[in-house]
């Protein structure tokens, strides 16, 4: 039973981990968007991969952050 603690804990650690990793790069990116979105001559492709990508890490944000929230009926 201790073992099967140990690695919930540790998977628990390695969701919150990755989470933290995933914000981090979300907001960079929202960064990026921001100062290319103000430059004239963007290329625009980029600037759309860019804006996919933001959307796919917020999606695996919303994922992770449900995973982590204990089940009440349990």
């Amino acid at each position: 039973m201790a073992e099967q603690t140990d690695n919930v804990d540790t998977e628990t650690f390695q969701n919150l981990h990755r989470l933290r990793g995933l914000r981090i790069e979300h907001r960079d990116l929202d960064d990026v968007i921001h100062r290319l979105q103000l430059d004239l001559y963007v290329d625009q492709v980029q600037l759309r991969r860019l804006k996919k990508r933001k959307l796919m890490l917020k999606d695996q944000i919303a994922r992770l952050e449900s995973q982590l929230i204990p089940d009440l009926n349990a």
